[in-house]
């Protein structure tokens, strides 16, 4: 018979508690809320007890993984990501739109119109890839560019992030003419040659105009840095009067008509510089221009001054609506070392005797085609000795070389530019940015 304390002795040898009855009561409640808790769990993961525990848990952790998913890659700081890589879709923005006038505002709800762009979205998107790596770009070199700077590394920066961010392929995709980084009385068509030393100061005004292009589709666009104040209101002369150009430009409109619009608009502005006082003129032998595939001027021209031809802008034309204002004469020559070339797009066959001057043309044929280029980018390809042959090829019409332009010295020219796209429902410009 075990008694109480024999039975107390037993527990004891076999490591037993002596347990009183509320200790027995407070340990079957605990189990009881434990048991509870267990099935809360149970029924808040919705799991099948009929499965395995490690089943059960593998599909938690499927379900987890699958809510991380990772959004669109972003742009670096600063850019390197080639942008055709930032879209999921493959699609690219939309320029700003704008709606055509009077005549021309059927075309909007036009279902016939609509059909026609769904045909050509393929080009349109090349475009918008061009411009949205123009804009990426632009904002870059705002951000780095600054008095003192070389101005041919400024130019090497602005062009080695459009190789990067158009993914450069040869004539598939790249820079659509060399950077022109034209500097006070010098409007255009200069970018400095190999080993020059020129270097951007304070009180320059410089005209910044790249292009990008996407299988011969090109988007050119510039506009004007400079960084002492009392220069603003030239630079805000030509921005205005470009938007002025880029509102009436459409559908038959007459390109006389955008000229004389620009030269009003121009010409109403006035500029202080170091106490004097000058008028703005509107350059009137630089025009705007169509585009044509590889071809940045293309057989019409866009009068930035009254008068003019009274041809008419047509459906689904391309059109760099460009503007310069000059504290000069409003008259530009032919000036300085020339670095701007383009082979002629119309030329036919012509017999070349210097076999240099021939492997030259291969390289410009193979790279360039009817592009723009400049002696850093044949530089860069490797070619040397070139001088002859590139002047042989200039004397006999393949190549027409293009020098800066300029007004007279100690005077200011300021440029801005855009590229507007002739929809048949409405009017895109595909370069428009936050900045300009």
């Amino acid at each position: 018979m075990v008694t109480a304390e024999s039975g107390a002795e037993i527990r004891r040898e076999a490591g037993i508690p002596n347990l009183s009855i509320g200790s027995i009561q407070t340990i079957s409640q605990i189990a009881k809320d434990e048991q509870l808790f267990v099935e809360e769990k149970v029924s808040g993961l919705n799991l099948n007890l009929d499965e395995p525990q490690e089943t059960a848990t593998r599909k938690k952790k499927k379900k987890s993984k699958s809510k991380k998913k990772k959004g669109p890659p972003q742009q670096t700081d600063p850019p390197t990501m080639p942008v055709a890589d930032l879209s999921a879709s493959g699609e690219f923005p939309e320029g700003e739109i704008q709606q055509y006038k009077d005549d021309n505002l059927w075309r909007t709800t036009s279902e016939e119109k609509r059909n026609l762009e769904r045909l050509e979205q393929p080009n349109y998107n090349s475009l918008r890839l061009a411009a949205e790596v123009h804009r990426q770009v632009r904002n870059y070199i705002r951000q780095i560019v600054k008095p003192g700077m070389l101005m041919i590394d400024l130019c090497e920066a602005l062009e080695d992030t459009v190789r990067r961010l158009i993914s450069e392929n040869g004539l598939k995709a790249g820079i659509a003419f060399p950077t022109g980084c034209s500097l006070n009385w010098v409007a255009a068509h200069w970018t400095p040659n190999t080993g020059d030393k020129t270097v951007l100061q304070y009180d320059d005004v410089m005209k910044l105009d790249f292009g990008t292009h996407i299988d011969g589709h090109i988007v050119d666009s510039a506009f004007t840095v400079a960084f002492n104040p009392m220069f603003d209101p030239l630079l805000e002369a030509s921005r205005e009067a470009t938007n002025t150009g880029v509102k009436e430009a459409g559908i038959d409109v007459r390109l006389c008509d955008v000229g004389a619009a620009i030269q009003e608009v121009m010409e109403s502005y006035e500029v202080e510089i170091n106490g004097k006082v000058f008028q703005v003129k509107s350059i009137r032998n630089l025009n705007g221009h169509s585009i044509g595939s590889y071809q940045i001027h293309g057989e019409k021209s866009v009068p930035t001054v009254k008068g003019g031809e009274q041809t008419k802008m047509e459906e689904g034309e391309v059109y760099a609506i460009e503007t310069f204002g000059s504290t000069g004469k409003g008259y530009v020559r032919e000036d300085l070392e020339c670095s701007h070339y383009m082979k002629n797009s119309d030329v036919g066959h012509i017999r070349l005797r210097l076999p240099r001057a021939k492997q030259l043309l291969a390289t410009i044929d193979k790279n360039f085609s009817t592009l723009a280029f400049c002696k850093r980018y044949l530089d860069r390809l490797g070619e040397t000795k070139y001088l002859m042959a590139l002047k042989n090829l200039c004397d006999t019409g393949i190549v027409q070389p293009c020098p800066p332009v300029c007004d007279i010295k100690g005077s200011y020219v300021s440029q801005f530019e855009h590229t507007i796209l002739l929809r048949p429902t409405c009017k895109e410009v595909v370069s428009r940015g936050d900045d300009y």
